[in-house]
């Protein structure tokens, strides 16, 4: 802490010496406004008190602090700030009397990833950093240290870093070490934690516990507004010098670079995941289990795959998993108790005609269940999380409260983890989380493995098991391919061509689990291929991200050696209808004329490509010409060169 009442000091200092500067000699009217730009990671607020939590940390500086200037509503951007920068909140005031102060904050780590190239952006061009937690959370501490501070320590440029840890720890004063007191104790972030981290960026570390005027205005202002003066000081230096340098040549000017144009945006895609699965209820295709009432009467159809992907209960049952691989009594008692298979070659409900391979019929024990059951398998299918839409659905066909409660207390029985107590019990906090295929038991788990298969994909020699029924959901020609009149639909052997096993299962897995993590560019254009084969858009989209983030993370020296042929990338894309992929190839081509002008391949351009490229190529011949001229100049001169 003596870092920081150091910083106090010397900030209180240079305040004084800068107001008496304004006072002897005053400022020019129509000077060139200056702008600190700072950047605020992470979640400061309490998840478990949100509904009380005050105003974040940045916006309660930004009105309190005397040295800041702007009303409430010109702190907060609307519509066209967020239109240009959604992944951030912008807030806009003055400093310092003239100084225009620009804040961008991101609390969320998912908005911050979808947009990485933007979110990279702002981090590099930062003069502050703000990385903010709170020491009651956890899961805010554990997403700043495993997803920002990666990101920042590559991006980071002798740029000031200030780690705020906001709020005061619970029972930390508290001698008592019952297990209660001792596991709400490690629910907390201790300082030691926040100054390590600190140490690993050489930060700035500062404990706020609470947002008042004290800590706000004195203590986290003191120092904030300390780096915002280094900050000032800095451009200020580096202004005056260029200055001095244009003054002190008065012969012919050197030509000026203009910035090479602006690359085309991509944009990615949203996810359909959960309605893809969601849609499969109400389909009907590739149906395996059929459920009964006690009476015989069928109620719903349903599919495997789906029910045990995040039920080890339906697991249990369809011979997926042992009691003995299960291991919790409580599982084996609910399927025991709620549900019978029945095996009967005659049954009443079954139709007469029934393929070769029936579906499973299931019997409902249990009769109120059985009556929402419908409602039940709609959430499952919608990732088992909206828990208070499914009590709404269940109240409105069972009227009493005791009844409403046994059954809800039923499904998350079923959704139970094994040897786990039912973490499910307070369904309102359940509720903001992500769906259960991003948790515990989930598809990836059935990805190439023979358990529930029903088709088998041949490809290079080797087998590769699938389900029909993700299958259908998630890709729309292998829909029509396994539900119309071709050989696919009534095949359990389906040869594959074209396609590599790697590539191929790298596609399955985007088809069950909405990822995939190509292993480099020339996979991403392998997996691209495959995607526009089955016509699946948006893994093509994520692909072409991919391949572009790749390409623009390499450096110069890089890209002049490698031994990737960008042309022959260029048409593959154009031929497999990759607009925006092919459009970006031929922009970066031409941003990186002169390495890529030297390449072999640079001839096997088209007419209308090398057009484009020369039309838009960076740095401009015209520049060139310049340049040379300048060069001859200097040489006849015989005079040193200021650029050169």
């Amino acid at each position: 802490m003596l870092k920081t009442e150091w910083i106090l000091k010397r900030s209180m200092e240079i305040n004084v010496s800068r107001n008496v500067t304004k006072e002897t000699s005053g400022e020019t009217p129509g000077a060139e406004t200056m702008s600190i730009h700072i950047v605020a990671l992470g979640n400061e607020g309490d998840s478990f008190h949100q509904d009380s939590r005050p105003s974040g940390l940045i916006r309660t500086y930004l009105g309190r602090s005397p040295l800041v200037s702007g009303d409430e509503g010109s702190l907060l951007l609307s519509a066209a700030s967020a239109v240009a920068r959604p992944v951030f909140t912008e807030y806009q005031a003055s400093a310092f009397g003239n100084v225009r102060l620009v804040v961008h904050d991101c609390p969320v780590w998912d908005i911050f990833d979808s947009d990485w190239y933007s979110s990279r952006n702002l981090i590099g061009g930062a003069d502050i950093i703000v990385i903010k937690y709170n020491v009651n959370d956890k899961f805010s501490f554990h997403e700043v240290k495993d997803n920002y501070i990666p990101v920042i320590k590559r991006a980071l440029n002798s740029v000031p870093v200030i780690i705020a840890a906001v709020g005061t720890r619970q029972n930390e004063e508290l001698p008592c070490t019952c297990p209660l007191c001792t596991s709400d104790r490690g629910s907390c972030v201790s300082t030691t934690e926040g100054i390590q981290l600190a140490k690993e960026l050489g930060a700035t570390y500062l404990e706020l516990h609470s947002l008042d005027d004290f800590y706000i205005g004195k203590y986290f202002g003191g120092v904030l507004e300390y780096f915002m003066i280094q900050a000032l000081n800095q451009k200020t230096s580096e202004k005056m010098k260029k200055r001095k340098m244009s003054n002190s040549f008065h012969g012919i000017r050197p030509p000026q670079l203009e910035q090479p144009e602006k690359m085309p945006v991509l944009k990615a895609e949203a996810s359909h995941y959960n309605s893809d699965l969601h849609n499969l209820l109400f389909c009907c295709q590739c149906v395996d289990v059929v459920f009964y009432n006690p009476d015989l009467k069928e109620v719903v159809e349903a599919h495997k795959i789906v029910l045990c992907a995040v039920s080890h209960v339906f697991m249990l049952l369809f011979n997926v998993k042992s009691p003995a691989d299960i291991q919790d009594s409580s599982i084996i008692r609910t399927a025991q108790d709620l549900f019978a298979i029945n095996r009967e070659a005659v049954f009443p409900g079954a139709s007469p005609d029934s393929p070769g391979n029936p579906p499973l019929r299931v019997i409902v024990k249990d009769a109120l269940f059985c009556s929402c059951l419908s409602d039940i398998l709609r959430f499952i299918y919608s990732g088992a999380f909206q828990w208070e839409e499914l009590e709404e659905d269940i109240r409105k066909k069972l009227k009493d409260s005791g009844d409403v409660s046994n059954v809800m207390e039923k499904v998350k029985c079923i959704l139970k983890t094994p040897g786990k107590i039912n973490c499910l019990r307070n369904c309102k906090t359940y509720q903001a989380r992500k769906p259960l295929w991003f948790y515990s038991t989930s598809l990836k788990f059935f990805l190439n493995k023979p358990m529930l298969a029903d088709v088998v994909f041949e490809i290079q020699g080797t087998t590769v098991p699938a389900h029909r029924a993700i299958l259908v959901a998630r890709c729309e020609v292998m829909a029509a391919m396994f539900n119309g009149n071709y050989m696919e639909a009534k095949s359990v052997l389906i040869p594959v061509y074209g396609v590599s096993k790697e590539t191929f299962l790298s596609f399955l897995e985007y088809l069950y689990t909405d990822s995939c993590c190509p292993a480099g560019i020339f996979q991403a254009m392998c997996l691209l291929i495959c995607a526009e084969m089955y016509q699946v858009s948006r893994l093509q989209h994520i692909c072409e991200l991919f391949i572009i983030t790749q390409l623009q993370s390499m450096p110069s020296r890089e890209l002049a050696s490698m031994n990737l042929d960008i042309v022959d990338l260029l048409k593959k894309a154009k031929f497999h209808h990759s607009d925006c992929l092919s459009t970006w190839l031929l922009h970066f081509i031409a941003t990186n004329y002169l390495i890529f002008s030297q390449k072999p391949e640079f001839q096997d351009l088209s007419v209308e490509e090398r057009s484009f490229v020369e039309k838009h190529r960076w740095p401009s011949n015209l520049y060139l010409k310049q340049l040379a001229e300048y060069r001859k100049y200097i040489h006849s001169r015989k005079c040193r060169c200021l650029v050169m």
